[in-house]
């Protein structure tokens, strides 16, 4: 029996194809190009999961090739470009899945506002309107500081923080010259801290597994830099948050399988920045797996075959609190490669080197994640010593760039 993967994030194939094995599944991975899973792939048995390259965007042309594949029993589409299509497919070949609407609500940030305004689950509101009518309604509804954003926007992507009318007429100009996945609507821009929420979720019931911290870059910039997990709040705030985010998800009917959650920790109490219905990205899921002591791989394939998935009962045995920081170079250019992996031997954490871009890829835009070339990963007791870990062996390590032709000398 089967197990249709289609398309992955970068890291966590290796223990989706662990999690199918005990489960006494074979994984299919189907993808449009299997060299953005090389790093997953050469850590692998050769025979260890069977990999289809196919138009992953073609849903009917997926729909017949999984339809000639026998023993399909269930789909899983973790990733935020997908998201869609994999919920047609499921719906299309009768496999168990959440409701596409409700997929679909998830892919439009402004939406989902709405529906948490009306929940009075936020104090703020969306703003959406045509053309230059946009600005208006910025002033009057939303209020200065306000991020604009794309409405099914990923990876900080195509967002801007305006927190006076020339940066809102500079974004706004700015905006309409990119081409954004959805629309371009506008929020609050909320204060403080910001964290990820990895819940699991079924038949209506949230368990939260933990709180990934997220540093940021300075602003104006929503650049990801540094993650850890799990953040050690009080008992009594992580009760709150938990019901809190059960309640979110509830609102938006939200009722199975993973969410990575973003929120801003305010003055006021929790905000939520954005809900994407998988695990989280990057080296989230591998980190949880660590600190919780479990594969929880194993609960995406049993939701993918609808089944309950044991994970929301576990007692989890726990293990070391992990970090990561994402790796930029100090300028755009084509990648050369990374300096300094040999010191990471001799410091403390167990820090590694997970590599995400190929000898000769361009790196173009340093303002959000499409511009780290890898992750540099440890592990300690705590999230905050790991996190002092981590960050202390990614400042030993340099990536490097070549100046793009006519650039200048701005390679690293």
């Amino acid at each position: 029996m089967s197990i249709a993967c289609l398309e992955s994030l970068t890291f966590g194939l290796g223990h989706l194809v662990r999690a199918a094995d005990a489960l006494g599944e074979r994984l299919i991975l189907l993808t449009r190009d299997r060299s953005y899973y090389t790093y997953e792939l050469e850590r692998l048995p050769a025979d260890a999961l069977d990999v289809v390259e196919v138009d992953t965007f073609d849903a009917e042309g997926v729909a017949d090739l999984l339809r000639r594949t026998p023993g399909v029993r269930g789909l899983i589409s973790s990733t935020d470009t997908w998201t869609l299509v994999g919920a047609e497919l499921a719906d299309r070949l009768g496999l168990p899945g959440l409701d596409p609407a409700v997929l679909r609500l998830t892919r439009d940030k402004a939406a989902v506002r709405v529906r948490l305004q009306d929940a009075g689950l936020t104090r703020g509101r969306a703003a959406e309107a045509p053309g230059t009518e946009l600005r208006e309604a910025v002033l009057k509804e939303v209020g200065l500081p306000a991020v604009l954003k794309d409405t099914a926007g990923t990876g900080s992507q195509n967002v801007w923080l305006v927190r006076d009318e020339p940066e809102l007429e500079a974004a706004l100009d700015e905006a309409a010259g990119r081409e954004l996945k959805g629309r371009l609507f506008a929020e609050p821009y909320f204060s403080g801290p910001v964290y990820s929420a990895e819940t699991l979720t079924w038949s209506g019931r949230t368990r939260l597994l933990g709180v990934s911290s997220r540093l940021m870059s300075p602003e104006p910039y929503f650049r990801e830099e540094i993650t850890a997990f799990p953040v050690a709040f009080p008992e009594a705030r992580q009760a709150a948050l938990e019901r809190w985010l059960g309640e979110v998800l509830a609102a938006i009917g939200y009722t199975d399988r993973f969410a990575h959650v973003e929120f801003v920790l305010t003055a006021g109490g929790p905000e939520v920045v954005e809900i994407n219905p998988r695990i989280g990205g990057a080296l989230v899921g591998e980190g949880m797996c660590r600190a919780l002591g479990v594969n929880v791989y194993e609960a995406m394939i049993e939701a993918a075959l609808g089944r309950r998935p044991r994970l929301m009962d576990a007692d989890l045995p726990g293990g070391p609190a992990v970090a990561f920081v994402l790796g930029y170079p100090p300028g755009p250019g084509t990648f050369t490669g990374v300096a300094g992996l040999d010191r990471l031997a001799e410091m403390p954490g167990s820090p590694a080197w997970y590599p995400v871009k190929l000898l000769g890829d361009p790196i173009e835009h340093l303002a959000d994640s499409r511009g780290y070339a890898g992750i540099v990963y440890a592990e300690a007791e705590t999230a905050e010593l790991a996190t002092h870990h981590a960050v202390a062996a990614a400042n030993a390590v340099r990536v490097l760039t070549e100046p793009f032709p006519g650039a200048g000398d701005a390679g690293g």
